[in-house]
């Protein structure tokens, strides 16, 4: 079923419904960190160590706290702008914007990213992740509670 997931968000990106693409990759770290974990729980400190392991090396500009900033204020506020730390905001760009390609860049207080290189990066990450997770006990305990 989490393949699944992977899936949709794929598609999602390819029938341009960048809204929901970029919600469902920002759940990713959140889902497989309490996978991971010895009580299937969720957090702050499990998200941001799932991301800095797994996509960590995806954008040079970012990591785990970066990630679960930009998450919590566009899941929870419907903004990109994060306040406080490098960056105050994101900028994403998506294809519509023919012509311009930028991604994993710094203008001025700003992080920018491409919105499906983005989720791409987190499900390529999830994608290593399962592989190396899934026969494990704790992983098959755990996906058990997997939304089905």
């Amino acid at each position: 079923m989490i393949r699944e997931m992977f899936e949709q968000i794929k598609k999602a990106l390819r029938v341009e419904l960048y809204i929901l693409a970029l919600s469902s990759a920002l759940m990713i770290p959140d889902i497989a960190g309490a996978i991971d974990s010895d009580d299937g729980l969720a957090s702050k400190k499990k998200y941001i160590k799932w991301y800095d392991t797994w996509v960590g090396s995806a954008c040079k500009f970012m990591d785990g706290e970066i990630c679960y900033q930009i998450r919590c204020s566009y899941l929870h506020q419907g903004t990109f702008n994060l306040g406080k730390g490098n960056y105050k905001r994101v900028i994403f760009l998506h294809p519509k914007v023919k012509g311009i390609y930028m991604h994993c860049n710094v203008m001025n207080d700003a992080l920018n990213l491409d919105i499906g290189r983005f989720c791409l990066d987190i499900i390529a990450g999830a994608e290593k992740w399962l592989l190396k997770v899934e026969n494990t006990p704790l992983f098959k305990t755990n996906y058990d509670k997997f939304m089905r």
